[in-house]
């Protein structure tokens, strides 16, 4: 109920800003509309000229072509007005999460009784602040002590709250966020009004938008082509009067139509909906909750080629789980299961929690009545990579290969070399294997294994079929990262990858001549991604990532590239589909109009008119309100969005060619034939 009275808000708002938009300050940053905007003001002038004896046309008739050219201009006006209002609603959105707090400044970071209250906007960068529960986080900045769950929805729109502690890549806070529970000591990293909430307002609402190179340059083309036109259509005035004085008969085209003309001809079209195209695309971005730095990075997801992408939780679900129990010659599968289990009652990582659950669906092993075992739990710890239990002079341990092997070897055991090749057939299938051991016997091995999300392979598939090159970056050795790589369906991977390394892999295919996309959290990222071409910093990542990418993921979501990638070739499709469609505008409506321009002069050209126009005068109606319709029917197509499709480029080119090409030449004739009809029934032409 709530969406409604918004949409209407931006559509009155883009009304307003669509008569704004009138001044020339603002006309002249579009020069193919400035050409319309220009000629709109000559039709009027000579309009009001009629009642003082200097007649061009017909009074009525260059009223009616005055007020279609200034529709056309508002037109335009409004597909900007309507993109640029879909942002500014966002930002104010955002804005609304921006208040002046008040912030505890500390004096010593190891003192919290010791806090002065001031406004957040009196903190500055290097000042060091406390954030308890309920404290709403007053300007961005990297967390140096403490650990609390956070509300970002106010920023992410995400109701989960989060974790944010010190150290690691997740001490990253931003001002406008909401501390949950415990507290939290934060280092500023951003002036006042340079917060990252002040720039994601200033991107959304497009005040901080920049022309990107490949829009410059289709300006560059669309203003030449104007001026082309501009040249052609001025010759033909003193043209029509030469031939006029060589036929003895007709009349010498008019300015009004030579101004109706220029604006048929010209590529108004695109011209009027390239600016909200590329609005549009932030628009689609944002909506997926990502910060675009630039446009330029949006263009460049566009053309991207090569894909980095991190195995864990992107490519897996992030947390190895176990799959199967592997017990050794002796030992029976459940007696390998009921050992596990027991080893990983206390063990608290996603690892532990998934051989509780796998012996308990295997064989049914269930919670004991651990007061009664009187057990003594071995917690893991990354130091020892031992877990276990000690319960009624029974020891068990589950952990790494080489843990388990010393404490075996140390209690006076023996580590057979049957257990030995398990461990290494199971690291060669890409799994980690987790040896289980039972008063210095060792019993078996536990395999764990990364899980392929569901439907990965299939998106690789799709992306391979885009031309784009997917390379799988992880920290594991080389024989689990070629088995995770094969199940997943990824071209190629990068194992026991350093910082180092992913720059070095980077700017090899740069200088091979492709497109490199990324993403990364962690300060240890930092080069790679100032290297990379688009560079997804994660949010919740460190401050020295998200400075070093050009765009920021605020759900922190490493998939968020491949879909950055899709909005990114919508864009550019978008605009090439649009473009075509109005230059093959423009050819149709020059074979519709021109013939019978010069029916006065050469009677001889009626052959030509295929279309059977009533007259010249309907002719040049007909196509300027075919111009200025046109415009409107393209706008909701511009801010939606060519419907992508995972083709190669190839088929892409050519769909749209088909489509777009096709379309663009049919559809004048059809509409101006359409309109001709209207007006000659309604006795205005």
């Amino acid at each position: 109920m709530k969406k409604q009275p918004l949409k209407n808000k931006i559509w009155t708002d883009a009304i307003k800003q669509s008569f704004v938009k009138l001044s020339p300050r603002t006309q002249l940053k579009n020069p193919v509309m400035l050409v319309v905007y220009i000629g709109a003001i000559m039709t009027t002038i000579l309009y009001f000229l009629s009642f003082t004896g200097i007649k061009d046309e017909n009074a009525g008739y260059t009223l009616a072509i005055s007020l279609i050219l200034w529709f056309t201009v508002l037109f335009a006006n409004f597909a900007e007005a309507i993109a640029e209002g879909r942002g500014r609603a966002q930002a104010n959105s955002l804005r609304s999460a921006r208040k002046d707090v008040k912030a505890k400044k500390l004096k010593a970071p190891t003192n919290h009784d010791d806090y002065t209250e001031v406004l957040s906007n009196t903190l500055k960068r290097g000042d060091i602040f406390l954030a308890t529960a309920g404290d709403q986080i007053p300007m961005d900045g990297e967390v140096i002590d403490g650990v609390a769950s956070v509300d970002e929805s106010a920023i992410t729109g995400e109701s989960a709250p989060v974790i944010r502690e010190s150290g690691g890549d997740r001490s990253a806070v931003t001002g406008g966020t909401t501390v949950i529970s415990d507290w939290l000591v934060v280092k500023v990293t951003a002036e006042a009004g340079e917060s990252f909430l002040d720039k994601m307002i200033a991107m959304v609402e497009g005040a901080s938008r920049k022309k990107t190179p490949n829009e410059i340059a289709l300006q560059i083309l669309l203003v030449t082509l104007t001026i082309i036109f501009v040249v052609v259509t001025a010759t033909l005035l003193p043209f029509s009067d030469f031939a006029k004085r060589q036929a003895g008969s007709g009349e010498a085209v008019s300015i009004t139509n030579i101004i109706a003309l220029l604006v048929c001809l010209a590529p108004t079209t695109i011209g009027a909906l390239l600016s909200s195209i590329g609005i549009a695309g932030m628009s689609r971005l944002n909506q997926a909750n990502v910060l675009a730095m630039s446009g330029r990075a949006i263009e460049a997801a566009g053309d991207v080629d090569v894909l980095l992408l991190d195995k864990t939780g992107t490519i897996t679900l992030g947390n190895r789980q176990a799959s199967e129990f592997i017990p050794l010659k002796g030992v029976t599968e459940q007696e390998l299961a009921d050992a596990a289990q027991l080893s990983s009652i206390a063990d608290e990582t996603a690892e532990g929690r998934s051989v509780v659950v796998l012996a308990k669906e295997r064989f049914g092993i269930r919670g004991r009545e651990l007061s009664k075992l009187n057990a003594n739990f071995i917690e893991f710890s990354a130091k020892t990579r031992i877990s276990g239990v000690d319960f009624q002079d029974n020891e068990i341990r589950k952990g790494a290969a080489e843990a388990v092997k010393k404490y075996v070897l140390d209690k006076g055991g023996d580590y057979p070399d049957e257990c030995a090749e398990i461990v290494k057939e199971v690291a060669g299938c890409g799994g980690t294997p987790l040896v289980v051991a039972k008063n210095e016997k060792v019993l078996g091995v536990i395999y764990l294994k990364d899980i392929v999300k569901n439907g990965v392979r299939e998106r690789f598939d799709d992306l391979r079929k885009m031309g784009i090159k997917t390379i799988m970056i992880t920290g594991d050795n080389p024989m689990t990262a070629a088995a995770i790589a094969a199940e997943a369906g990824v071209d190629d991977f990068l194992a026991e990858a350093t910082p180092e390394a992913k720059l070095s892999l980077i700017r090899e295919y740069q200088s091979k001549g492709h497109m490199v996309a990324m993403t990364g959290d962690g300060t240890n990222d930092a080069p790679a991604l100032a290297q990379a071409d688009v560079a997804v910093a994660m949010n919740s990542g460190t401050q020295a990532a998200k400075e070093a990418g050009n765009m920021v993921d605020l759900d922190s979501s490493p998939t968020k590239l491949i879909d950055i990638v899709r909005i990114g070739k919508q864009l550019l499709m978008t605009r090439g589909a649009l473009t075509t469609f109005s230059v093959a505008n423009d050819v149709a409506k020059y074979f519709a109009i021109i013939p019978v321009l010069f029916f006065g002069i050469y009677p001889k050209l009626e052959a030509l008119n295929f279309m059977r126009l009533t007259s010249s005068t309907s002719a040049i109606l007909s196509a300027i309100i075919y111009n200025a319709l046109i415009i409107v029917a393209l706008i909701p197509l511009a801010l939606r969005g060519v419907k992508y499709r995972e083709v190669s480029a190839s088929k892409l080119l050519s769909r749209n060619l088909l489509i777009y090409g096709l379309g663009g030449i049919s559809a004048p004739f059809i509409a101006i034939k359409l309109i001709d009809i209207i007006l000659t029934v309604c006795g205005i032409a």
